[in-house]
């Protein structure tokens, strides 16, 4: 279990509706698939669920809707409680990437996902690129091993 939480059968991954225009979400599927970057923490477990989705574009307008839709079919189609759902933010919503900077709605966003009874965690795919400029002072620091909330 984590943070006190069910043993976790779906991970649901918002990702940002702008940067989805150009991004096809490989790098996100990729490490989720290979439990790596911020899924390293699921490694021991290859039953988990992945359930990729954009958050409807600023400031989340489908983050409620689609949430809830999660928590209901994961119940009746899966018979998983809400409690072993996590939510990921990929790395395009919280991180300084090629993409943009941090969705300035983050924390509107989570405010959202931990009212519905979801623990959300920050970050998916770590990309090299947006880690040197990190290392360089180009792109605001991310705390890879921080907690989210």
């Amino acid at each position: 279990m984590e943070d006190g939480q069910d043993k976790v059968r779906i991970i649901g991954l918002i990702q940002c509706d702008f940067a989805r225009e150009s991004c096809s979400g490989f790098g996100c599927m990729d490490s989720f698939t290979r439990r790596i970057d911020a899924f390293e923490r699921y490694k021991d477990d290859p039953g988990i669920m992945v359930v990729p989705f954009n958050c409807g574009g600023c400031p989340g307008r489908r983050i409620s809707r689609v949430a809830s839709n999660l928590i209901k079919r994961a119940k009746k189609k899966a018979e998983v409680e809400k409690s072993g759902i996590v939510i990921h933010l990929a790395s395009c919503m919280v991180t300084d990437n090629g993409h943009y900077p941090p969705c300035p709605h983050i924390d509107y966003i989570g405010k959202i996902l931990r009212r519905k009874g979801l623990v959300v965690k920050k970050g998916s795919y770590r990309s090299k690129t947006a880690q040197r400029r990190r290392d360089e002072g180009a792109y605001e620091p991310f705390d890879w091993d921080g907690e989210p909330d």
